[in-house]
């Protein structure tokens, strides 16, 4: 069976850069499109499948910040680093903020650049192989319905989830024994342009105990990692 080949697209509108870096990633033996521009970034995107986008911030058209952010109003996963020469601690938190998994800045060391890029694609790979949870999940004696947003518990109760409960458990579920990073919650489930506060989650992790834990203070299925996250377990 031929080995997978990961596509990534590389979006720098300076030429030689542009140039060099493909090269380079073609030799590890990377599929590798250009783009050049901001906008054209977005079309590509939209019309092919990316295992990681690689993404400069100054660009024409469109910024890299702002591709970013439009591109994770549809896709939450797939891994995208950023390349900027600005190296403020405020503009790498931005792109963080913004949905980047990682933020390099110019000029760089390419065997860096490649160890980065290793390390994003196989996060890639986990996601891609990742099972997809059914419409009716049942743990214990519970059984939730993500497409009604319903779920019935140990007592029979039928209980109507909100859309980010909903959203929440079936990410806490999908990522089963990991944890999952108050981060990644807060940028899938609330967005990025909305940031509450940690305090929401735990309220959110509170109601999941109510709903679905035989006793709530000795939790079996949710869990508070502290400092770190919230993880599920079954």
């Amino acid at each position: 069976m031929a080995e997978k080949v990961f596509s990534i697209l590389l979006v720098e509108d300076e030429e030689n850069l542009q140039e060099a870096l493909k090269l380079n990633l073609e030799l590890e033996g990377y599929e590798v499109a250009s783009s050049y521009d901001g906008a054209d970034a977005l079309r590509q995107f939209q019309q092919e499948h990316f295992d990681l986008i690689i993404l400069d911030v100054m660009l024409p058209e469109l910024d890299g910040i702002s591709v970013c952010e439009t591109i994770r109003l549809t896709n939450t996963e797939i891994p995208i680093l950023i390349l900027s020469a600005r190296n403020s601690s405020s503009d790498r938190v931005l792109g963080l903020k913004k949905g980047a998994d990682d933020y390099l800045t110019k000029p760089f060391n390419l065997e860096e650049l490649l160890l980065r890029v290793n390390k994003l694609i196989r996060k890639s790979e986990q996601i891609a192989i990742k099972q997809t949870l059914p419409d009716i999940y049942e743990f214990g004696k519970n059984k939730i319905d993500f497409k009604a947003l319903e779920c019935f518990n140990k007592n029979e109760e039928t209980i109507t989830l909100s859309k980010r409960e909903g959203m929440l458990l079936k990410m806490l579920i999908e990522n089963k024994n990991e944890v999952v990073t108050r981060e990644k919650i807060l940028q899938s489930v609330w967005g990025y342009n909305v940031y509450p506060t940690t305090r929401t989650i735990d309220n959110f992790i509170l109601s999941f105990r109510k709903y679905f834990e035989e006793d709530s203070r000795n939790p079996k299925y949710f869990h508070s990692v502290r400092g770190v996250g919230y993880k599920f377990t079954d």
